[in-house]
């Protein structure tokens, strides 16, 4: 969990803490009231739960204080703006968390990424794109609306074909591998992966199996035009827009692109990766 995370999350922790106290209610005493179990007040006072917004509701009402509840909202909200847990954004569906990245996709002229397991969406065939979804809707238990998610994610691909813009994504090579579909839907994304190596708005980078590199491999990344940082994990995404974390990512992206290779040779390695599949 990032550290700015939980430092707001305590942050909202105290100020719960704070109106309980100044209504003069015990912990068990809210809990009742709430018809929670003690141990749930004790986790959101002190940054060990996040709140839900019904949680923030009810304890605005159970300490006599209606009125605050949209200022707790609030800070929640400022909280999730930077942490996005992947339950929270799936409970809306695919389409939404889809559609939120491609409007950040819109407003990007260049594109920098990582991916070290999958092949990135901006360009996933729509098989590819389906399995990938579906198997981690799965994970997170929210298997609904997959097909509108896949939907979204190739109107994204748009941008690949217009000029002004710019997508510099980099592949460790164990992607081209992972058998995260079928064979045969494996070997159409990598000739789809072949044919997009071409565009003029494309710079490809495949960082070989035994490239010497400065850093190992960590989350998936994108930064969009120095503004913002869009990094994945398990169990969330964080939306990045401090300079400081920019200019940490950036350092980070620049560091892998020096082991990568690029154009023809990146060619090579995809082939190859797809000659291992079925015959062509």
């Amino acid at each position: 969990m990032s550290t700015d995370y939980q430092q707001a999350r305590v942050a909202l922790g105290a100020r719960l803490r704070e109106l309980r106290t100044e209504a003069g209610i015990t912990v068990r005493g809210l809990a009742a009231t709430c018809g929670w179990a003690p141990s749930k007040v004790s986790k959101l006072e002190n940054g060990k739960q996040t709140a839900a917004v019904a949680d923030l509701d009810a304890w605005a009402i159970g300490v006599g204080r209606p009125e605050t509840a949209v200022e707790l909202k609030g800070r929640l909200a400022g909280l999730e703006s930077t942490y996005r847990s992947w339950r929270r954004q799936l409970a809306g569906g695919h389409r939404a968390v889809q559609d939120a990245l491609g409007a950040q996709h819109e407003r990007t002229t260049v594109l920098r990424g990582i991916s070290a397991s999958v092949v990135p969406g901006i360009f996933q065939t729509p098989e590819y794109a389906r399995a990938v979804l579906s198997n981690y809707a799965e994970l997170h238990g929210a298997v609904r609306d997959v097909e509108d998610g896949v939907a979204s994610r190739m109107r994204r691909q748009e941008g690949l074909y217009a000029r002004e813009k710019r997508y510099k994504v980099l592949l460790w090579e164990s992607a081209l591998h992972v058998r995260i579909c079928p064979p045969m839907v494996l070997a159409d994304q990598l000739d789809r992966l072949m044919s997009v190596n071409g565009l003029s708005t494309v710079e490809l980078g495949v960082i070989p199996l035994g490239a010497d590199v400065r850093i190992a491999a960590g989350d998936d990344f994108w930064i969009h035009d120095d503004r913002l940082v869009i990094a994945e994990s398990w169990h969330a995404e964080m939306w990045l827009d401090s300079p400081e974390d920019i200019v940490l990512y950036r350092k980070v992206w620049d560091a892998l692109a020096v082991g990568a290779v690029t154009g023809r040779d990146a060619h090579r390695i995809i082939a190859r990766a797809r000659a291992t599949l079925t015959p062509v």
